[in-house]
This record gives structure tokens, sequence and C-alpha cells, in this order.
């Protein structure tokens, strides 16, 4: 299921690649989304889950008017909760990626000499066959496993991009150097990964309080982990064999 935080990765992407199809082609991931959900409980219910299932309980509280004091608590709590997360995990990440970027074992240096193109260049043989395997896109990636929102922020930094504030503004900004790394065919295929692979640290974190078990931590993350990298890698090799490689 896509959440919220992946909007960025969308809204860049389809700004530079799909100018005039940014509706379905989202839609289109939103849909990927829901049916390799269902295919996969199916198959989950007739692998590892078999059995008679639990009857699901749910008692509902009666419904009443809130009070002001609690939209105001709920409110502070929302709000606390997403400041401690852009002030904490986004914020340090972008600091530790600009760091990572600057820097290399000799002192500062040029970002395609930096700890980061090294880290990139690790990761990016993995996605050869998928259209988007350089360096940069395997750091951005990387990044996103502990917040979604860190995967336009990353590339950012990266390109030497100031403001991220808006998407419009950002692709326009980043459209040279993005259409130097990416087709609409990877970029396609980039956004079927991210919208498939490794949940967020908050979600994994959550999984392990609702589980109570690392185990399932670990298999939830890496199954998303491959069959992200299965289906973009079916999407983009179909899509070169179908003529859709510009």
């Amino acid at each position: 299921m896509s959440c919220s935080a992946r909007l960025p990765i969308y809204a860049l992407f389809t700004a530079l690649f799909f100018t005039d199809h940014e509706t379905p082609v989202v839609f289109s991931l939103y849909l990927l989304g829901i049916v390799l959900a269902i295919v996969m409980g199916i198959l989950f219910k007739n692998t590892l889950f078999q059995g008679e299932s639990e009857p699901f309980v749910l008692e509902l509280p009666p419904y009443r008017i809130p009070t002001l004091q609690t939209v105001l608590l709920q409110t502070w709590e929302k709000g606390k909760g997403f400041l401690l997360k852009a002030g904490t995990i986004i914020f340090s990440m972008s600091v530790l990626i600009w760091l990572l970027s600057s820097f290399n074992m000799g002192g500062p240096s040029e970002i395609q000499d930096s700890f980061l193109a090294a880290i990139g260049s690790v990761i990016a043989p993995i996605f050869a066959l998928h259209g988007f395997g350089s360096w940069d896109a395997g750091v951005a990636i990387l990044t996103g496993i502990m917040a979604k929102e860190s995967v336009v922020s990353t590339l950012g930094i990266i390109y030497g991009v100031g403001d991220l504030s808006d998407a419009t503004d950002t692709a326009m900004q980043m459209q040279d150097i993005v259409q130097a790394h990416f087709t609409s065919l990877s970029a396609y295929a980039f956004m079927v990964f991210t919208l498939l692979y490794t949940p967020c640290m908050a979600v994994l974190g959550t999984l392990k309080k609702e589980l109570g078990s690392w185990k399932w931590v670990v298999f939830s993350a890496g199954y998303q982990f491959a069959l992200a990298w299965l289906v973009s890698l079916i999407v983009y090799q179909a899509g070169l064999w179908l003529g859709f490689g510009g």
C-alpha cells in the first residue's frame, strides 16, 4: 500500500517524464499495489498461514461529538509526531547524506569521489537490468529505507538542488540531470520499486511492536525488497521488449 511519503517521488518523476499523463500514471501505481497486496495475501494464506483463520472481533466505542479538548489534544499529538519525525529522521538523514557526499578518506571531495558515491557504486549493480543502475539511484533507495521522503531529498542533495519544498520547482531544477540518468521507462520502473520495496524504519518499528518478533520484521523487509526488485525488473524488461525504452 502506497503511503503519502511516496507522493513526492511520484510527483517528481511524473512531472519530468509523464507531463500529460500524471494522474493515470500515479493511479496505475496505486492499482498495482492493491493487486499485488491481494495476490500476496492469497499466496501467504495458502503457504505460510494455512489452516482455519481466527474470527476478527472489534468492539466499537459509542459515537460522540468530539470536544474541543479532545481535538486539540489529538492535533498536538499528531503534530508533535510529525515534527519529531521531520526533525530527527529526515533532518538527520539530510545531514548525513551531505557529509557523505562531501568527504572521502582524504578529506573534502567532489561528490563523484565521495563516500556516498562509493556506497552507491556497491548498490548500483543490483539494478543494472532495471534501467536505474547508477550510484545516485542506489543511494536514494538506501536512504528511502530510513524515510521514503528521503528519496527525493537525497537526489536533490546529490544533484545540487537547494529548494525541495515544491515538487514542480524541484523537477524543473533537476530536469537535465535526472533525464541524463533516467528514461521514461526506467523512471516508471523506479517508481514501481519505491512503491513496493522495504518499508521505512517507522513501519518496521511498528511491526516489531505489534508482532513482537524480529523474525517477521526481517521477513517483511526482505520479501518486499525482493518483490519490488522482481516486479520493477519485469516492468522494465517488458517495456523494452514492447518498444517503450524511450
